[in-house]
């Protein structure tokens, strides 16, 4: 089979890294990837936004199945374009993608489909924002409506930044905080059939100690040996089927991933937010750990033969991926930087460590990889346990070199300690 991954971050880069030792893949194909991503696929120049664009590349290229990564992609329409050239997409169509493009509209879904979740109000006026900030209290939660790539979402005990956020979003989604630890759980779907993937915790502030802002995900891990060995199937039962059961029902069945950020509260699961595609920076620990296949999956979720596939099977071991931001990310990110150590840490460090790209390019004077992103690199690691994959991928990290980055340095550590004891 060959393969078309669209996008050029750290999550396609582990989406290509898995496909590519996949042995029924016989070529594979990114666009428009990155210096990473290079390694391991051709690369090519595509505006990852125009479907009619990427259906051409997939014809002519003459591949079997499309991935695509990011959100605006699939809100925009692409999975769309290529199925309509008779090509096989992983990606819900951008009537579905609408669970992430539109977080009121996931509401709505959710309350059909008698999902769990926070109490929220969907607000357009001045007056509505302060009446639902009232109505909640501290500390405030307020969404974009709309794709934020991460950075939409607002939490705070101050009210006047809160009424600042919810005033610069346009359409806004306030709702009540939901207390307890949150999870990531993916599931792919050909929009019937649920096949959950492992679930895996990632880290949103941008500091140690989840202090500073919100950004797109700065580290993750899986297992989560903390977590009751049901949760799972409840969230597949509670969440993740009646929601893939509700959009076939209104005639816009979802195929693709379907990603369910879920708090575990002191009253049970609740969906934070749906996610349309693999999460980033889980999906870079969560492939690791996956021993079965992925290009099969993919293409019986792209084709509705999702019921047909054996169980999926994992590694017993951990997996922990640490972000490397360059220097002001998540505000406007320095870029251009050379990164120095890549070679040192394939060389001292692998298999059991490896870099994944989001933000980079090689530089077309010098020919050295450079910055060219917020987040830089998702340093990867993998072990018997977390505390072992722990040590790896900070030893990795260790050697890299961004003048200016950035990078949590407690990534799994809570968790790790826990198991350990």
């Amino acid at each position: 089979m060959k393969v078309l991954v669209i996008g050029s971050g750290a999550r396609e880069h582990a989406l290509c890294r898995a496909l590519s030792l996949d042995p029924d893949v016989t070529a594979l194909h990114c666009a428009p990837g990155n210096a990473g991503i290079a390694e391991v696929a051709e690369l090519h120049a595509v505006d990852a936004l125009d479907g009619a664009a990427v259906a051409d590349l997939a014809a002519s290229l003459q591949v079997g199945l499309v991935v695509v990564g990011p959100e605006a992609p699939l809100v925009a329409g692409v999975a769309d374009a290529v199925r309509e050239r008779g090509i096989p997409a992983f990606g819900p169509s951008a009537e579905a993608a609408r669970l992430e493009g539109s977080k009121a509209f996931a509401k709505d879904v959710m309350a059909a489909a008698g999902v769990p979740t926070a109490r929220a109000y969907v607000c357009t006026t001045p007056a509505e924002i302060d009446e639902a900030l009232d109505a909640f209290g501290p500390p405030y939660v307020v969404k974009d409506d709309g794709l934020a790539a991460g950075k939409g979402v607002v939490v705070t005990e101050d009210v006047e930044a809160a009424r600042a956020h919810a005033l610069a979003c346009g359409r806004v989604v306030i709702e009540e905080f939901l207390d307890g630890p949150e999870v990531s759980l993916f599931a792919i779907t050909d929009g019937e059939t649920v096949v959950p993937l492992q679930p895996a915790q990632d880290f949103k502030r941008a500091h140690d100690g989840d202090e500073g802002p919100n950004t797109g995900g700065m580290g993750a891990y899986s297992p989560l040996p903390w977590a009751d060995p049901k949760l799972v199937d409840e969230v597949v039962a509670t969440v993740c089927q009646p929601t893939v059961d509700e959009l076939r029902r209104r005639g816009t069945p979802f195929s693709g991933l379907l990603y369910a950020g879920l708090a575990i509260t002191s009253r049970g699961v609740r969906v934070i937010e749906f996610n349309a595609r693999f999460g980033d920076p889980e999906t870079q620990v969560v492939l690791a750990r996956l021993k079965t296949p992925l290009a099969a999956v993919l293409l019986a979720a792209a084709t509705g033969r999702l019921d047909a596939e054996p169980p999926l099977r994992w590694s017993d071991g951990a997996a922990v991926t640490v972000v490397v931001a360059s220097h002001n990310y998540p505000g406007t990110p320095r870029t251009g930087d050379p990164i120095t150590g890549l070679a040192e840490v394939a060389e001292q460090d692998g298999p059991e460590a490896y870099v994944l790209h989001a933000g980079t390019k090689r530089d077309g004077a010098s020919g050295a990889v450079v910055s060219a992103g917020g987040r830089v690199l998702s340093v990867t690691a993998t072990g018997s346990d977390l505390a072992t994959a722990r040590e790896r991928a900070y030893r990795a990290v260790g050697r890299i070199g961004l003048e200016g980055s950035h990078h949590r340095s407690d990534i799994a550590a809570k968790a790790a300690a826990e198991a350990g004891s």
